[in-house]
């Protein structure tokens, strides 16, 4: 048996290309309903950075999966106390909570199910254990959205 070892992610220019068609399709609330413009402000410049990204949803609950590893937007997600999500004209404020391995390892198998192109990037596979997906935890944070209250609404 050969091992494959999961590919190592790279920004190349067809990468920031299609972020940036993807952005503009989800900004005017077009494309994929799972897609969504995920902001945050940056942990040292305070300016707000914003990425196309997928929602997950699984088990009643809303997830970020970190598929290409620990990145910048995992690291301000980390220091931030609140991120907005936008689609379309709707926004809402949220909070990100990076939960354990053991939550996270079948929010990992299941996005491996669901999104193919990001699959090199796991050594996991699809229907390996959730235990193997587990275990690259550390490797994809998993962070469970929570909605924010704001004043004078519900912030959904």
């Amino acid at each position: 048996m050969i091992d494959v070892v999961a590919k190592t992610f790279r920004s190349t220019l067809i990468r920031r290309v299609g972020n940036v068609v993807i952005g503009g399709v989800v900004k005017l609330g077009v494309g994929p309903s799972y897609y969504v413009l995920l902001s945050i402000r940056g942990r040292r410049s305070g300016v707000e950075r914003t990425i196309p990204i997928r929602l997950m949803r699984h088990d009643g609950q809303e997830w970020f999966v970190a598929p290409y590893g620990v990145r910048d937007w995992v690291h301000n997600a980390r220091a931030a106390d609140f991120a907005v999500v936008r689609r379309g004209r709707r926004s809402r404020q949220v909070r990100l909570v990076e939960v354990s391995a053991a939550v996270a390892a079948p929010v990992l198998a299941a996005y491996v199910r669901k999104e193919p192109v990001t699959r090199p990037f796991f050594d996991a596979r699809v229907g390996d254990p959730v235990s193997a997906f587990e275990a690259e935890a550390d490797r994809h944070p998993v962070f469970r959205v929570e909605n924010v209250q704001v004043s004078g609404g519900t912030g959904a």
